[in-house]
């Protein structure tokens, strides 16, 4: 899996993140190029999120009273967010579903030796349990299902077997945000041409992950805040972490810099090719002069919204003291 990332130095790796995160704000609605400032800025918002991340994995490792951080200390951090868990669970899922239909395709040969070779990582047990049987052909391409460390059936060794029509009590309500999300894309590409499209998918599969593991358990500093190599499991949930912050940032930069522009409109500050921006146009419509991405100005604003925006399902508490609520601690973008 790390094979590719020799041909990447640390250095070179910087410029690679700098690609992708212009491929995932473009796949977020930014057409225009973002400055090389705008990439720096978020790349280091990224960076400081994930450390936060694996600090707080690491603490509620310790108090398991493990030194290794697991997939369900992850989901724990993320658990207010229905709709994100939702996704990473369903990713999590399909992420199994491919392994074993390679290890399927190559039964053939050494049956135990399938995992590596796996591009996503082979699922090391942490994401709910072992995968589909390879030999049963009537269940090797069904999802596995993903059992969260809060769900009662994760209190019981054995497991009710799974019915075809069985559904998650809490699944529309988890869906509701990523079907807003689908529809949000539908409406980004329903214009697209056919090479318009591809180029659009390709830009959707930028990871800061994919086959440079590495690298970026290096930019991480996965050596720094914990105490073992994690598996790769761990690795792929936070390459899609990383894509869903880069993705939020990008989405809520917009619409700061949209609510800019409708200021200046108002205040008459806007000239008359502000107007010529306003034709309708699709996302890979003619260029449009005088159309500029988000700076690092909308990106700073952006952070500093999501981190006073409430957290569904979290209440704050008073403990005592008159600076109790004036604690401020970093917030996980969501």
């Amino acid at each position: 899996m790390d094979n590719l990332d020799l041909d990447l130095t640390p250095k070179e790796y910087k410029g690679y993140l700098a690609n992708m995160i212009s491929q995932m704000m473009f796949v977020s609605g930014e057409t225009a190029e973002p400055s090389s400032e705008t990439t720096t800025i978020i790349e280091e918002i990224v960076h400081t999120q994930v450390v936060e991340m694996l600090k707080r994995s690491t603490a509620l490792a310790t108090r398991r009273g493990s030194r290794s951080i697991s997939t369900n200390d992850l989901f724990f951090l993320i658990r207010h967010d229905k709709a994100k868990l939702s996704r990473l669970v369903t990713f999590l899922s399909w992420k199994d579903v491919r392994k074993t239909a390679k290890d399927s395709d190559d039964k053939g040969g050494d049956a135990g030796d399938m995992g590596g070779d796996d591009p996503l990582g082979g699922a090391d047990g942490g994401a709910g349990g072992g995968g589909p049987v390879v030999g049963d052909t009537g269940k090797k391409n069904k999802r596995t299902k993903v059992i969260l460390p809060w769900d009662i059936s994760s209190y019981f060794t054995e497991q009710v077997p799974e019915r075809d029509d069985d559904e998650d009590e809490d699944e529309e309500e988890m869906n509701a945000a990523t079907i807003l999300r689908l529809k949000t894309a539908d409406e980004r590409t329903k214009n697209m041409t056919k090479e318009e499209y591809v180029h659009y998918s390709e830009c959707r599969q930028a990871s800061f992950t994919f086959r440079k593991a590495k690298r970026f358990r290096e930019w991480a500093g996965f050596h720094v805040y914990t105490d073992s190599k994690p598996n790769d499991d761990i690795v792929d949930i936070l390459g899609f972490l990383t894509f869903e912050i880069v993705q939020t940032l990008t989405e809520e930069a917009l619409q700061v810099k949209a609510e800019e522009e409708m200021t200046k409109n108002r205040s008459g500050e806007a000239n008359a090719a502000s107007k010529k921006r306003k034709r309708e146009t699709g996302l890979f419509g003619e260029k449009e002069e005088g159309r500029t991405p988000v700076g690092p100005k909308h990106i700073q604003e952006a952070f500093r919204r999501l981190q006073i925006k409430p957290i569904p399902g979290r209440n704050r508490v008073w403990m005592g003291g008159p600076r109790a609520l004036q604690r401020k601690e970093l917030r996980l973008v969501s």
